[in-house]
């Protein structure tokens, strides 16, 4: 495991570790202070339509950040089920099995996490196949240390493009940053993460701080445009990807690793509140949704060329 890091703070202030606290400055006035966390970014590669199997790594996992001393722990997409929305995509996998791993969010399995998240005092987020009626999809949550669901996000775009019929993957509708012990915060999954706007929306919602659940590229590329998504937003970023670690802190890379198994330990500075600006939020969305369109059928079209998918009306 990687060891504790101290990272940098920043020089004449002094950060309250819990959330709502309060820097004082030199002349005694007090204003609102970024709130100093200890957060943890998990990697491993869950097996595909395990879910009991990946439950009890997961466990191990969040275990093993709170030993090391982190509030808020992030793991990677589709540490659940495996992410098997590939292979059935590729028709090596029948679509009626995403039935036997996707699950609702009143869940025995996610009711699991609650406690642990109670039992550790930690912050969790991780991803799953979310089953809403008939329908999956692309999910990660968001549960705080008093193991209350505070968010959750559906994936809002995928690298493969998208299909009408997909029951088993279906596109998020809209994306909302939401109330933690920690600050407002937002959620973004994996493919996500390319699309500077989706941050926007959070930002534009009130978010001061990202998580990313992700199970794709490992490029240094990747790294970019994570970092770009911080420091264009003037937020925190953790990222829990496959093959990637990685903590944006005031506009840096505070921590990253290329380890498939393991946890990175970083720290970072939730910056105060803002208020939501809901029109500007709306107005950006309408246009991701127009673009989103358009942009799933031509990469649906792309991807089945390469003969990469089966045609969605088999």
């Amino acid at each position: 495991m990687k060891q504790p890091q101290i990272l940098p703070i920043v020089l004449g202030m002094l950060f309250s570790s819990a959330a709502g606290g309060t820097a004082f400055c030199r002349g005694g006035e007090s204003q609102p202070s970024a709130v100093v966390v200890r957060v943890a970014a998990i990697s491993f590669v869950p097996r595909k339509f395990d879910l009991a199997g990946n439950a009890d790594r997961l466990e191990r996992a969040f275990r093993q950040a709170s030993a090391g001393g982190a509030k808020i722990a992030v793991a990677p997409e589709g540490s659940l089920e495996g992410y098997v929305v590939n292979e059935i995509i590729a028709g090596k996998a029948k679509a009626q099995r995403m039935r036997e791993v996707a699950v609702p969010i009143d869940h025995a399995v996610i009711r699991r996490f609650q406690n642990l998240a109670r039992e550790l005092k930690m912050c969790m987020v991780f991803g799953f196949a979310e089953r809403v009626q008939d329908d999956a999809y692309n999910c990660a949550v968001f549960i705080d240390d008093a193991g209350k669901i505070c968010g959750k996000h559906h994936k809002m775009q995928l690298a493969e493009g998208y299909h009408s019929s997909w029951w088993f993957n279906r596109l998020g509708s809209r994306t909302r940053a939401f109330d933690t012990p920690f600050g407002r915060c937002g959620i973004l999954i994996c493919n996500d993460r390319w699309n500077p706007q989706l941050a926007r929306i959070l930002s534009l919602d009130g978010a001061r701080c990202l998580f990313i659940p992700a199970f794709g590229s490992r490029s240094e590329s990747q790294d970019r445009a994570v970092l770009k998504l911080g420091k264009e937003n003037a937020m925190p970023v953790v990222e829990a990807n496959v093959g990637v670690t990685l903590v944006v802190d005031q506009g840096e890379i505070a921590a990253v690793d290329r380890r498939t198994e393991g946890i990175t330990f970083g720290q970072i500075a939730i910056p105060p509140a803002v208020a939501p600006q809901p029109d500007q939020r709306d107005a950006l969305e309408r246009e991701y949704l127009r673009w989103r369109t358009a942009e799933m059928q031509h990469r649906y079209e792309k991807t089945l060329k390469k003969g990469e998918i089966e045609p969605a009306d088999r």
